[in-house]
């Protein structure tokens, strides 16, 4: 039986408590590997976590300066030579651009390790689609990215979210909150058809867990509309309905909205509120705005009002939440346009799913403190076409 094969299929039937073990104990037989590692990204995006028996065996690695971060942030495997006789092969663990760590092996460096390449990618590949399914039933790689303990509302927050990440001929998205452990109530939903995109990204009242019981009622009720096939200014409405059914006007979030068009490029836009969208075209920067509109649950039986937009080739759109641009620096001065322009060209040569952690880093830069007062969420999407 032909070797790839054999570790799918050991893979697709381990339990999932132990696809670490099973995806081992296949490249120890079918490859003669030495050793076998798997690494989660954290949820800030600053180290890859060590999957293994908890309390951790080894050390996390810096996703910024290791070799192990080197391939994980170019998505290409890496092999680095080990004492001579062996190589350690660094290989991204990702399903369909969501990136979720790095699978390390080590071979014995018999001057094939490149012929293997494409196959341990393909194992990677699989064990990633795995880990997905696998979080289903278990928690020991939910356990593996986090660095630090999460508070319950950013427990609740990132199990709402769809990925980090995303990639389709299409258009390529990436996302990051901060700070990742202790988010409220911003928050970001995508998906997708053979033809449409629609993406939310929301900036919710309050703090703690009042924010992210909020959050959470919105996207949920946004997603049962869509899922039923309503336009997305019908979203907006049943969803504001839902919001002020619960609080009565007290609680309400915003949102902006979008039903891209994947064959045109023509976009249906709701802007509900706060968060802000800028786009790079041909070198550029420019705040595009829309119609703004109320926010979701502030009113009883608001009516939502789409307006039209269009994406172009070669086209990134940034949005961000008020805890980006109205962040003040020591002396007052808000982050604003013009530091958020400066951003987006600085990291405009970088893939979409880098973008937001890069932005976030400079932020902080800006703000002079670690930890920010309130969330912070960038959203990047690089419009490709078809």
């Amino acid at each position: 039986m032909n070797r790839f094969v054999t570790a799918e299929r050991a893979l697709r039937t381990a339990a999932p408590h132990e696809l670490l073990d099973a995806v081992r104990r296949a490249l120890i037989e079918q490859y003669a590997a030495e050793s076998v590692e798997l690494f989660m990204a954290d949820y800030g995006l600053t180290v890859l976590q060590p999957v293994s028996v908890l309390p951790h065996t080894m050390e996390p690695v810096s996703v910024h300066n290791s070799v192990v971060g080197r391939a994980f942030g170019a998505q290409e495997p890496v092999v680095e030579a080990d004492a001579g006789r062996c190589a350690r092969v660094h290989l991204p663990v990702s399903v369909r651009g969501d990136r979720l760590g790095v699978l390390s092996v080590t071979l014995p460096d018999d001057g094939r390790v490149h012929d293997l390449l494409g196959e341990l990618m393909d194992i990677a590949e699989v064990l990633g689609h795995e880990v997905i399914v696998a979080e289903r039933d278990t928690d020991i790689y939910l356990q593996a990215r986090r660095k630090d303990r999460l508070t319950l509302a950013a427990e609740m927050q990132w199990q709402l979210l769809p990925g980090r990440s995303c990639s389709r001929p299409e258009y390529e998205l990436g996302a990051q909150l901060e700070p990742a452990y202790a988010i409220f109530g911003d928050n970001f939903d995508w998906s997708a058809t053979a033809d449409h995109l629609m993406l939310y990204v929301t900036n919710g009242m309050g703090e703690g867990i009042e924010a992210s019981l909020l959050t959470n009622l919105a996207i949920n009720a946004l997603r049962n509309a869509r899922r039923a096939g309503i336009a997305i200014d019908d979203q907006a409405a049943l969803a504001d309905q839902a919001v002020y059914a619960h609080y009565s006007g007290r609680c309400y979030l915003s949102v902006l909205m979008f039903d891209f068009d994947l064959a045109t490029g023509h976009a249906k836009v709701v802007d509900a509120g706060s968060p802000q969208m800028l786009r790079l075209r041909g070198g550029a920067v420019e705040r595009v705005t829309f119609e703004a509109q109320l926010p979701l649950g502030m009113f009883e039986e608001t009516d939502y009002v789409a307006q039209e937009f269009r994406v172009e080739p070669g086209d990134r759109l940034v949005f961000v939440s008020d805890g980006v641009y109205a962040v003040a620096d020591p002396k007052g001065e808000a982050y604003g346009d013009v530091a958020l322009a400066r951003a987006i060209q600085a990291t405009r040569l970088l893939p979409a799913a880098e973008v937001p952690r890069a932005i976030l880093r400079e932020l902080t830069g800006h703000r002079g403190r670690p930890v920010p007062d309130d969330d912070a969420l960038v959203v990047c999407l690089d419009w490709h076409g078809r």
